[in-house]
């Protein structure tokens, strides 16, 4: 194989690296703002085989936007976690939505709309 090939597939692996690596990024956002206070949004009807993520307040340009709920499609055994900002001393640090692993009983109170990913908790203080 020439230098020059070489080369080449040295930089096609090292851009793939870069755009596989670029999609799973998530950053850490802490800042000095509190969020505004909950926008009111109407849950839609259940969706089978899907869990409702409610809108928050995300972080864009020095400003709080409004970011839509959404529906994501469900994982078996998961309750969504949505995002949510929670105050650290005097800032104010976002936390992305995850799915959490259900564990334990109480934790069905989660999947019937009596806990997160269902249009509750939105209203955030």
């Amino acid at each position: 194989m020439s230098i020059r090939n070489i080369i080449l597939c040295t930089g096609v692996v090292m851009a793939a690296s870069v755009t596989s690596a670029g999609a799973h990024v998530n950053f850490d956002i802490d800042i000095g703002v509190p969020p505004p206070p909950a926008y009111v949004e109407v849950v839609p009807e259940p969706r089978p085989g899907y869990t409702w993520a409610p809108g928050y307040w995300g972080w864009e340009d020095d400003e709080h936007v409004w970011v839509r709920g959404r529906w994501i499609e469900e994982r078996p055994g998961y309750y969504w976690v949505p995002e949510r900002w929670e105050q650290r001393g005097p800032k104010w640090h976002f936390a992305h939505g995850y799915w959490e692993h259900r564990e334990h009983e109480e934790d069905e109170e989660h999947e019937h709309g009596h806990g997160h990913g269902h249009g509750h908790g939105h209203d955030r203080d």
